[in-house]
């Protein structure tokens, strides 16, 4: 799993038939201290994420297919949860 922010939707006139009423989102993946990592990826959204919302991401084939009740579908990443806070505790 990945944290990232969401920063844009595709628009596509024709989807796989499994990707119907589901939007694909541009999320960018985060470092838990909230930097970019590594470039933006693609993402079928499961919650009804927004642009600029922190997400949680599914990014195995499987747990995404799942995640958005698609199983069997040409999926491998999923935007699964909208995050409210991340509290990092460091040990000393």
């Amino acid at each position: 799993m990945l944290i990232g922010r969401v920063i844009g939707d595709v628009v596509a006139t024709q989807k796989s038939p499994s990707h119907e009423g589901r939007k694909i989102l541009v999320v960018q993946p985060l470092n838990l201290d909230g930097t970019d990592k590594g470039e933006a990826i693609l993402a079928l959204d499961a919650v009804q994420a927004g642009i600029g919302d922190r997400v949680l991401l599914a990014t195995e084939g499987w747990g995404a297919m799942t995640a958005v009740g698609r199983p069997s579908s040409p999926i491998d990443t999923a935007v699964i949860g909208v995050i409210d806070a991340v509290d990092l505790h460091n040990k000393k």
